[in-house]
């Protein structure tokens, strides 16, 4: 589930809950809820952390296990 995939690049890029949403311009509580699935995460926050963690929407949601993103197009 893509909510698992969030903590765990979370935790690899030594980051916390509090720094995540500080990026995203959130609360803590939030994109805990977020990690845990209880709440949709946005698509635009969904965007920046691909950004962030270099990786693509796709693999934050599950569609596929290829970390590295696609390369970008003209």
């Amino acid at each position: 589930m893509y909510f698992r995939r969030l903590e765990d690049l979370r935790v690899d890029n030594d980051q916390t809950q509090a720094s995540i949403a500080a990026f995203l311009g959130c609360q803590r509580e939030v994109y805990r809820r977020y990690e845990k699935g209880t709440r949709q995460i946005p698509v635009d926050f969904l965007i920046r952390l691909a950004g962030l963690y270099d990786t693509s929407i796709d693999y934050l949601v599950g569609i596929t296990d290829e970390k590295k993103p696609y390369p970008r197009t003209k």
